[in-house]
């Protein structure tokens, strides 16, 4: 008689649980998107006010098909089409922001003694440009304030569009300079984007390479900026932030995108990076710069390469590149390239997998078909301790733990309830209730017993219940929350599992649905100490450029749930006993960050937070001196990486405000 072989039985069901958990998560996520639509269209003005029409367009529809006995009406399938709101160019953007002829900062970026003369070869793939364009985009280069750099054409347009290499010639004509530095190649045919750009590069002779948009310009301080990061920081690849303007106004802005400095998974989930990538030619060696598979998404494809190679990546936070948008551009419409989308999903996916990862899944997301959400594989079965702090409250912890019951898919943790001075009988017959129901085994109840002369300490709390537990995985969990994705858990732990991160946070909301935490920057808030971004947000927002719906790097993550290594949070020493209510979790953010770790906000696991039901608000009295403390505290333990701000938060942003809006200009 064969024999069962129940371990590989049970790994079976184990990996059809997490797909089938996955499923659940993924339907609710387009149940959640399909009724945001239908909210958008009800909310419209211009709906709600052509109710009585459309009320008397159905009654007709119905008399209609009542006479001529049709059966059902016929729907009428209607476009929806979203005007792009234009934005007036703000003061320190656009053209405002241009160094002109007779300006000092021109003549100052002109004149600069910088000990390395970075030659930049700009690398231009033409085809079928149209002439306007193309004057926009050669005269943006020719009016750099750094004057060492070389333009590299390669021309695949057809033979209707002859007048692409006579408009070079004309540039050429006008002094040896130009003749020098523009280099033209008319190629026999059109190669695609990427054989026309590794075209250029017979052309280059620089030792920095710039691939560049036939189509876009380049702010005149651009090349300047960078030559000046790689003299002050030795860069080796370089990005800046960039804007996307509507046909030929700079200043009709459609987005401005201000963006964090290199984020690995931001990256992997979105090219943030994009536009204008320079590079040491030195990256190449053994690598191609566009690979013809990928067209589409070369870009994409490009930048992982070479960022997985470079030694020091610096991005210059300033408004240099300027991105067209008009009708047939991937700006204006991913639909004009439908390709790039599984272009960019294959890119990503050869990146992963040079990286080691296996059995990954990369979808596209509500904000954008080229936005992903990457699952990744959760290997073995660990065990995950969740430790929750308590006092009193029988009704918040029961509704905390009763979700973790119900909603749950990942079977294998433990609970760790951190008992510190209950006084009400209501929350002993729970624990007693826990401990002898069907999930005792999972239960354990610890007593934490404060010293006579003792204040509340949430640190030390949360230390005590970390050392009892068994799990090699730690989630910190408030008291005051109740689940909402079933997989919770596997979102977390598949960033958790992953040898280069260490703190994983989830989604939070209010009640009310609003959004509670999504990520930490350090420095926000009026202490200046930390604040978490698009505060009060509504569930469905798609965040500023769509990052409420990807996971991401990000300085800190909440402690009112926290997912960690329990090794790693032994290594950093817990949470630190000197902030004894506040600011302890982003300080172990912090520490784990200095020891070299990434900490990963993820908006897949979410959870609901009634936010200070157990010890209220920190806003007044005695209770607000005890933050102004621990805030002054932590502002001097972190002073100098509070200086040098928070790499996640672009400086353009204001830290008064937590929804990525723009500092105010002089």
């Amino acid at each position: 008689m064969d024999t069962i072989d129940y371990k590989e039985q049970y790994e079976r069901e184990r990996i059809k649980s997490a797909y089938l958990a996955d499923r659940v998560a993924q339907l609710e996520d387009e149940c959640d998107d399909l009724q945001f639509k239908l909210n958008r269209i009800k909310n419209n003005p211009v709906w709600k006010a052509s109710k009585p029409a459309r009320e008397v367009m159905h009654f007709c529809i119905r008399q209609v098909d009542r006479i001529k006995n049709q059966g059902d009406a016929r729907g009428v399938a209607k476009k929806i089409e979203y005007k792009i709101r234009e934005r007036k160019a703000q003061k320190g953007y656009g053209t405002a922001s241009f160094p002109d002829e007779a300006e000092r900062e021109r003549q100052t970026q002109e004149a600069a003694a910088l000990p390395r003369q970075i030659l930049f070869s700009i690398l231009v793939p033409l085809y079928n440009t149209p002439r306007g364009y193309l004057t926009d985009m050669i005269d943006s280069v020719v009016n750099q304030t750094y004057g060492n750099w070389e333009l590299c054409l390669a021309d695949g347009s057809d033979a209707e569009h002859g007048y692409v290499g006579e408009v070079v010639e004309e540039y050429r004509r006008r002094d040896e300079n130009l003749a020098r530095r523009i280099k033209y190649l008319k190629l026999e045919k059109n190669g695609g984007i990427s054989e026309n750009t590794n075209a250029c590069l017979t052309l280059a002779g620089g030792d920095f390479y710039a691939p560049f948009d036939h189509d876009d310009y380049l702010h005149p301080s651009v090349l300047y900026e960078y030559v000046k990061a790689i003299n002050e920081q030795d860069a080796d690849y370089l990005y800046c932030d960039e804007t996307t303007f509507r046909d030929t106004n700079l200043n009709k802005f459609v987005t401005m995108h201000f963006k964090p400095d290199y984020a690995i998974d931001n990256l992997r989930a979105n090219n943030y990076i994009c536009h204008l990538s320079a590079f040491d030619r030195h990256l190449l060696e053994g690598e191609a710069l566009y690979r013809s598979e990928f067209d589409g998404s070369q870009d994409h494809d490009m930048i992982l390469r070479l960022t997985d190679k470079a030694g020091k990546i610096v991005h210059v936070p300033k408004m240099l590149y300027y991105w067209r948008c008009h009708s047939g551009s991937v700006a204006s419409n991913i639909g004009a390239k439908e390709y790039a989308i599984d272009a960019a999903k294959g890119a990503v996916a050869d990146h992963l997998r040079r990286h080691g990862y296996r059995n990954f899944k990369i979808t596209s997301t509500r904000a954008f078909e080229t936005i992903f959400k990457i699952t990744y594989e959760i290997t073995g079965n660990p065990l995950i301790s969740i430790v929750i702090a308590n006092k009193d409250h029988e009704e918040d912890l029961r509704r905390c733990l009763t979700s973790i019951f119900d909603k749950s898919t990942y079977e294998n943790y433990e609970i760790i309830i951190v008992e510190n001075g209950s006084t009400e009988p209501s929350i002993q017959k729970y624990y007693s209730e826990l401990t002898s129901g069907p999930y005792k085994d999972r239960i354990h109840v610890v007593e934490y017993k404060q010293g006579e002369n003792e204040t509340f300490n949430y640190s030390r709390v949360n230390n005590v219940g970390v050392s009892r537990a068994g799990g090699e995985y730690i989630v910190l969990l408030n008291n005051d929350t109740q689940v909402i994705s079933v997989n919770w858990m596997e979102e977390l732990l598949m960033y958790a599992q992953r040898p280069d991160v260490a703190a994983v946070g989830a989604k939070l909301y209010y009640g009310d649905k609003t959004i509670q935490h999504a990520g930490i920057v350090i420095g926000l808030g009026a202490h200046r100490t930390a604040g978490h971004t698009h505060y009060r947000q509504r569930r469905e927002n798609l965040g500023y450029m769509g990052r409420l719906c990807y996971a991401q790097n990000v300085s800190a993550v909440t402690g009112a749930c926290l997912m960690v290594k329990k090794s790693l949070y032994e290594q950093a020493g817990g949470l630190d006993e000197g902030f004894a209510i506040s600011l302890n979790d982003v300080d172990l953010c912090l520490k784990l960050r200095e020891m070299g770790y990434l900490n990963v906000f993820t908006p897949f696991a979410e959870l609901y937070h009634y936010e200070s039901v157990s010890r209220g608000l920190d806003d007044q009295g005695e209770k607000a001196q005890r933050y102004n403390a621990e805030s002054a505290r932590f502002r001097e333990k972190w002073r100098e990486v509070l200086e040098k701000g928070d790499p996640y938060y672009n400086p353009n942003f204001t830290l008064d405000r937590s929804d990525y809006s723009l500092k105010v200009q002089d």
